[in-house]
């Protein structure tokens, strides 16, 4: 018995680290090569973008800013003179970096309190919810890529006060994230037709 417990440890072990290493080994710059290889991430942008309308493109691009594509993803912690560990910035975390809060108030206005933020369908689904709210909000198309990354980042209220023209470096990001998100847009109309032929996907 001890030794068939061990085993099944050791291969629970193993699921975990493949799980959380195998997105390393896909280029995460090509959306059309990424859905290849995570045919349920493209299932889950998908629901997202019918269910909210927020293109898979700028789901890709949040994610990618925000985590790389790491599902437990977490701020880097501050260091105490520069050597010892302390506290992380913010409670930020998993594939989109979403705050305590923030992902509460998800959870509370969808009914969902058995969500995760290192579940990359629930991600998505909160991802198309929270660029949907900014464009009632706050009027910000869900294709002006730009202003939603910003309102991401910063908040609704944030992006009302115009917090981040006092970041440059926000401002460097948000037209990263837009740059990043009309490649993916242009790689998934190109790509359309091979995957469709496949049967892999369905329409984009």
């Amino acid at each position: 018995m001890k030794f068939d417990n061990i085993l099944i440890f050791l291969s629970l072990i193993f699921i975990f680290i493949t799980a959380c290493t195998s997105v390393d080994r896909i280029n995460t710059e090509n959306s059309c090569i990424l859905f290849e290889n995570k045919k349920n991430w493209y299932k889950s942008t998908k629901a997202s973008y019918e269910k909210w309308g927020t293109p898979i493109s700028l789901q890709l691009a949040i994610i990618k800013q925000e985590s790389s594509f790491k599902q437990f993803a977490k701020p880097k912690r501050k260091r105490l003179i520069g050597i010892i560990p302390s506290k992380r910035p913010s409670t930020a975390f998993g594939y989109a970096q979403v705050t305590n809060p923030t992902w509460d108030w998800y959870k509370m206005r969808n009914g969902k309190k058995n969500a995760s933020r290192s579940n990359f369908k629930d991600v998505t689904d909160f991802i198309g919810w929270y660029s949907d709210q900014t464009y009632k909000m706050l009027g910000i198309s869900k294709n002006d890529f730009y202003n939603q990354y910003l309102a991401y980042h910063e908040g609704h209220g944030g992006w009302k006060n115009k917090s981040y023209l006092s970041k440059k470096w926000l401002i460097e990001v948000a037209k990263k994230v837009e740059t990043n998100a009309k490649q993916y847009n242009n790689q998934l109309i190109e790509c359309e037709n091979k995957l469709n032929r496949k049967g892999l996907f369905g329409v984009f």
